[in-house]
């Protein structure tokens, strides 16, 4: 058992803190990605020269085991559905139909715009042809990672996917069966046995698997690779960025509740540790109007900790400078600090929570009220879980169709529409000196003036 675990508090009463002080004073942890691209660019230059059998050799260093092959042969993803248990089954079943049900109402349609008489501009939307889904290992087992990157890659219809997850020694050098089993529900047949930044290298630049598995040893490119991983990861997928797309850069998870006296502080208490249960970097933080509150949540998170299963980590994350508490006048400062904040999971456990939660700007995914935990959201609510971490909630959102699709304008004009267009064409290329710009559109109608 951990000794007695106490927040850091942040006093904001009496304050008008500014935007650029907000910023540097909330709890916020994170990760230095620069600091190990160092390690990772070797990685991602031996896949790419030597693709699969690199992948294989660093798995064998890294994860202590050497799968025969990447792929996973697809008798071992009907292996796994067949002996996953009844209960998970049944939940992961109404996890991706909440989820389908979601993405499904996000798919966009084609938008074709009259500019002017014979002259339409319309935009397509255009799924990415192949994608890499990356599915953590480490602390924890990542199926509901399967669904919530597969089901908006298929909503979206992308047309090929392949799942990556890292290889386990107890599992013979597969991915966890939980996450073979995910795979194979969603209909997802293509499964590679490989994480860490390897896995992102060879998801980018493709190779040639070990053996020929179910009729193909092609581990062909993919165009775009999503899904959370470790800083490894992250900073494998910030080098292979401009090769393929990616979601984003995630860091460590986290949560913000904002609260005020009518919060429950167990409540409170249990959703501070639940987040901080995935890995002691996770941040945890309160924002609230109410230091009796503040007060009872600290008892609350310590009597709670006496019964939890990953008791070490989630007290050496609650303790660290990513997690605290912060006080406020009222909750209009309490949602100017939750904007600064922009965290990827945002509670609102105050009295009208669904007024307060429309005014709230920033963040990856809010929950209202007492009845609509993270947690809920990490699993069943039909929302994504894969969102924006670190503050980006201030200018990204989480995964979701549009992530997999392209807008791409179509360009539709006939000779009179362009006739009546030409000189503004021609007055703004000779503005920015590129004439050539110009005479493409006049010689449609006028014979190119020879130039001594």
């Amino acid at each position: 058992m951990p000794a007695r675990v106490q927040l850091a508090r942040l006093d904001l009463r009496g304050t008008t803190p500014s935007r650029a002080r907000l910023r540097s004073e909330l709890p916020r942890g994170g990760v230095d990605v620069d600091a190990v691209l160092h390690q990772v660019q070797p990685v991602v230059d031996d896949v790419r020269e030597r693709g699969s059998a690199a992948a294989l050799d660093l798995s064998e260093k890294f994860d202590g085991v050497r799968p025969p092959t990447v792929r996973v042969p697809r008798a071992q993803l009907d292996k796994a559905l067949a002996e996953l248990d009844s209960a998970v089954r049944e939940a992961l079943e109404t996890s991706i139909s909440r989820a389908r049900t979601v993405h499904a109402a996000q798919r966009r349609t084609d938008v074709t715009t009259e500019v002017v008489p014979g002259g339409t501009v319309t935009e397509r939307w255009v799924p990415v042809e192949r994608v890499g889904l990356y599915v953590p290992g480490g602390n924890a087992v990542y199926p509901s990672s399967v669904v919530m990157n597969v089901v908006p890659a298929q909503q979206a219809g992308v047309g090929s996917l392949v799942v990556c997850s890292p290889p386990q020694a107890r599992f013979d050098g597969l991915p966890h069966p939980t996450v073979l089993a995910a795979a194979a529900m969603l209909g997802v047949d293509e499964v590679w046995a490989v994480g860490g930044a390897q896995a992102v290298a060879l998801l980018a630049f493709g190779g040639t698997d070990t053996a020929d598995v179910d009729g193909s040893d092609d581990l062909a490119p993919v165009d775009m690779i999503t899904g959370p991983g470790n800083i490894y990861v992250t900073a494998a997928k910030r080098l292979c960025r401009g090769v393929v797309g990616i979601d984003a850069e995630a860091g460590p998870t986290e949560i913000a509740v904002l609260a005020d006296g009518t919060a429950d502080p167990a409540h409170v208490a249990a959703d501070l540790i639940s987040q901080a249960e995935h890995d002691v970097m996770a941040a945890s933080v309160l924002v609230t109007t109410s230091s009796a509150l503040a007060d009872a949540v600290d008892d609350a998170v310590n009597a709670q900790l006496t019964t939890t299963k990953h008791a070490e980590r989630v007290a050496t994350a609650l303790s660290g400078r990513q997690s605290g508490i912060v006080l406020v006048d009222d909750i209009a400062q309490g949602l100017t600090v939750v904007d600064a904040y922009a965290a990827e999971h945002l509670e609102i456990q105050t009295e009208d929570a669904r007024a307060v939660a429309t005014r709230v700007r920033s963040a990856g995914a809010i929950f209202v009220g007492p009845w609509a935990p993270v947690s809920l959201g990490d699993y069943c609510a039909g929302s994504n879980h894969v969102l924006p971490t670190a503050g980006c909630a201030r200018h990204s959102s989480g995964l979701s169709v549009q992530t997999f699709l392209r807008g791409i304008h179509v360009v539709d004009y006939s000779e009179q529409a362009l006739e009546d267009v030409r000189h503004h064409v021609v007055a703004l290329a000779n503005a920015e000196d590129l004439p050539a710009h110009g005479e493409a559109v006049r010689l449609r109608f006028e014979p190119l003036t020879p130039r001594n």
